[in-house]
C-alpha cells in the first residue's frame, strides 16, 4: 500500500467498511496519517455503524456487545485503488474490522462471506460466482413525493418504450457509460458487458466469473462509480429493485459453480459431462433454504415490489434448464463453466451478504446431500407464488432458521432481525399517497 501510494502520489485515502445495507462508510484520512496508522492501529470506528439502519438510525435492542466501542479498521491491501473522479490523487481501499484482541467483528458483511467460505475451504471446495447487476438511469428528483421518470438522452426526448437490447437506445446515455468504463479500468473493476434492459433506461451491466469477496468488492466499487458518473451528467442511477411503478425490477443474478480446491475441475459436472449429484444437492439447497434467507436477498420493504407475476422476477423456487421464468436456472454450458444462476435477489442487496446467502443454501444443501424437484418445463409463472411476499414475513422465516444460524452465525443472524426490522417499523408508520388519494374521501 505505501508503494502504491508513492507511486501515485495520493494525498488522501478512504477508507470504505461496507455495513448491513452496502453503504460504503469509513473514514478519510491525508497519506500520510494512513501509512502511519498502519504501524499502531490508528483507525477505529464504533462497532455500531454495522447495525445502522438505511436510514441513519440505530434499532433499539443492542445487538452489540457494547454499542460504544470502538473497533479496528485493518485495510485490505489487496483492494486498494485510484478515484478517478478526483481532482487531487486520492485512493480508496475496503477495510476488515476486529476487536481489541485481533478477532473478527462478527456481524461485519464481509466477515459473514469469509465465514462462508471457510465451510467451502474445509471441503476442499471453492467456490466460483459472476454477478449480473440491474440498474436504472432517472432524472434526478429533488422531492421524494414525486415519482421517478426516465432521463432525457442525447436525442433530447426521455425514453418511453421498451428498448430491451437496444444499441441505439444505450447510445442514448453514452457519455456517461463512457465514463464509467474509463473509471472502472482505472480501479480495475472487471465489467465484462454491458446491454439495455427491458425497462425504460434500465441497465444491466455483467462481471466475470471470479472469486466470491472479490466480485463482492467489485459490485460494491461499482455501484459507488455508476452513481457518480451518472451524477456527473445530472443524472441519477439507482439501484432500488422496483423505483418505477410501471417498469420492471432490478436484479442482481448470481452464477455460482464449485470447483475442486486442488485440481481447479469444475465438480458440477460429472467424468461424462453430465450433471453431477452435487450440482442438483446445490439447486435443491437453494430451494429448500433461500425462502428463509430472503432478507439477504430482498432486504427492504422496496424489494418486495420487484417480486411481480407479471414482471420477469421469479415469484416461487422451481428450476429449470435455461428456463429464465425460474428462481434458479442451469443455462447451457460446457462441462467445465456448469453453474446454476440464482435470480432470486434485487440490485438492491448488499453484494456480501447476497453471495453468502446464496453459497450457505447451496452448502447446505450440498453437505446434506439433498434432492431438488423435477426441472420445470415451460413457465413457472403459471405455478404457486410460494417467494414470501413481504419484509416482516421473510424476517420472521428468517429469524426462525437454525441451519442458517449454524452457517452465518447467532450474533449476525440476530442483528439482521433487529436493523431490518426497525427498518420495517419506520417504513409502517409513513401514510403513503396511495392512501391519500383512495381513502381519504372515500372510506
Amino acid at each position: 500500500m505505501q508503494s502504491f501510494i508513492e507511486e501515485h502520489r495520493i494525498t488522501e485515502v478512504e477508507c470504505l467498511v461496507p455495513d448491513m445495507n452496502g453503504i460504503a462508510r469509513g473514514k478519510i484520512l491525508p497519506d500520510e496519517k494512513f501509512l502511519r496508522s498502519l504501524d499502531h492501529r490508528g483507525l477505529r470506528i464504533p462497532e455500531s455503524i454495522f447495525v445502522q439502519t438505511v436510514t441513519g438510525e440505530y434499532p433499539d435492542e443492542d445487538v452489540t456487545d457494547d454499542a460504544t466501542i470502538d473497533v479496528y479498521m485493518v485495510p485490505d491491501p489487496n483492494t486498494i485503488r485510484p478515484v478517478p473522479w478526483y481532482e487531487e490523487p486520492t485512493a480508496q481501499v475496503i477495510c476488515d474490522c476486529v476487536y481489541a484482541n485481533g478477532s473478527s467483528v462478527e456481524i461485519s458483511p464481509r466477515h459473514v462471506l469469509r465465514r462462508v467460505l471457510k465451510l467451502y475451504e474445509e471441503k476442499g471446495w471453492k467456490p466460483v460466482v459472476a454477478p449480473e447487476l440491474e440498474f436504472f438511469l432517472v432524472a434526478m428528483n429533488k422531492d421524494p413525493d414525486y415519482p421517478l421518470v426516465p432521463p432525457i438522452g442525447r436525442s433530447g426526448r426521455p425514453e418511453t418504450g421498451r428498448q430491451a437490447y437496444g444499441i441505439d437506445a444505450v447510445n442514448e446515455f453514452d457519455p456517461i457509460f463512457e465514463q464509467m468504463y474509463d473509471w472502472c479500468e482505472a480501479m480495475g473493476i472487471d465489467v465484462d458487458t454491458l446491454s439495455h434492459e427491458a425497462g425504460a433506461a434500465q441497465i444491466e451491466v455483467n462481471f466475470n466469473h471470479g472469486d466470491p469477496l472479490e466480485q463482492a468488492d467489485q459490485v460494491l466499487l461499482f455501484k459507488r462509480t455508476m452513481r457518480e458518473a451518472a451524477l456527473r451528467h445530472n443524472v441519477y442511477a439507482t439501484f432500488m429493485a422496483k423505483p418505477m411503478q410501471r417498469e420492471p425490477g432490478s436484479a442482481m443474478h448470481l452464477h455460482q459453480s464449485v470447483v475442486d480446491l486442488e485440481t481447479g475441475r469444475n465438480l458440477f459436472s460429472d467424468d461424462d459431462g453430465e450433471n453431477s449429484a452435487l450440482l442438483l444437492s446445490c439447486i435443491a439447497g437453494l430451494q429448500k433454504y433461500v425462502p428463509a434467507a430472503m432478507p439477504l436477498f430482498a432486504p427492504n420493504v422496496n424489494s418486495y415490489r420487484r417480486l411481480d407475476p407479471e414482471s420477469d422476477a421469479p415469484i416461487n423456487v422451481h428450476w429449470g434448464f435455461d428456463n429464465r421464468t425460474t428462481g434458479f436456472r442451469v443455462p447451457v454450458s460446457e462441462p467445465n463453466a456448469r453453474r446454476v444462476e440464482n435470480r432470486v435477489a434485487g440490485a438492491d442487496a448488499n453484494p456480501y451478504l447476497m453471495i453468502a446467502g446464496s453459497l450457505a443454501c447451496a452448502y447446505l444443501g450440498m453437505t446434506h446431500g439433498l434432492e431438488p424437484s423435477n426441472p420445470v418445463m415451460g413457465s413457472a409463472k403459471k405455478l404457486a407464488f410460494t417467494l414470501p411476499r413481504h419484509l416482516y414475513d421473510s424476517l420472521n422465516k428468517f429469524n426462525a432458521s437454525k441451519p442458517l444460524r449454524e452457517v452465518l452465525g447467532d450474533k449476525f443472524m440476530d442483528a439482521v432481525w433487529y436493523v431490518k426490522l426497525a427498518e420495517y417499523d419506520a417504513y409502517h408508520q409513513v401514510i403513503s399517497s396511495w392512501e391519500r388519494e383512495n381513502l381519504l374521501l372515500n372510506v
